[in-house]
């Protein structure tokens, strides 16, 4: 009896093995760092190539330098996947934003209705723009851009807000697709 390697999607492809060592190593940080490896990168781990480049992204627009802080960009990451409906997104993210915010009623806000939430000017109008680009990318004019800088976003603000919506609006659309499942542990933490 053979037994069929268990991925993280509906799709039937298993992880390179063994994993390249670059590639163990960043596995073995997240299991140190997180407690586990995200499934996101796990469904990715079939082509490491594909993984290295969704990684890469995905490691420059959430981690690197930015106007915006983590937390900021995680909130757009919530909002983002909760307009997109992406179950995997909500949970993983929503449970990164419970940790980085310390309030899991804002986690819980942005999932179900983001204007129902506690919010300065800045992150509203953040948040109204992601949405704006999410549910219609092409009504987004001169005066959206204005507003950001209106609350104090700069030009270059306005570019990674828009790089981690456009950036989610793709991997929801994969997770989707896919039936990317979140690692069950996202569910409970950071309550």
């Amino acid at each position: 009896m053979t037994t069929k390697t268990k991925t993280p999607t509906a799709l039937d492809l298993p992880p390179v093995s063994p994993l390249p060592e670059d590639t163990q190593k960043y596995f073995d940080i997240c299991a140190e760092k997180l407690g586990l490896i995200p499934n996101v990168l796990q469904a990715y781990a079939f082509d490491i190539d594909k993984l290295n480049a969704f990684a890469a992204m995905y490691n420059d627009l959430m981690l690197g330098q930015s106007g915006l802080d983590k937390t900021e960009r995680e909130m757009i990451a919530v909002v983002v996947s909760s307009i997109n409906r992406c179950w995997y997104c909500q949970v993983a993210h929503g449970a990164a934003l419970r940790e980085l915010s310390g309030d899991p009623v804002l986690g819980e806000a942005l999932v179900m209705n983001y204007r129902v939430a506690d919010l300065s000017p800045r992150q509203r109008a953040m948040l109204d723009f992601a949405v704006k680009l999410t549910e219609g990318s092409a009504r987004v004019e001169e005066p959206d851009r204005q507003a950001l800088r209106d609350v104090g976003f700069s030009d270059r603000d306005i570019w990674d807000i828009a790089a981690v919506t456009g950036f989610f609006n793709m991997t929801n659309r994969m997770a989707s697709a896919v039936d990317m499942q979140p690692n069950p542990e996202y569910h409970g933490s950071h309550r």
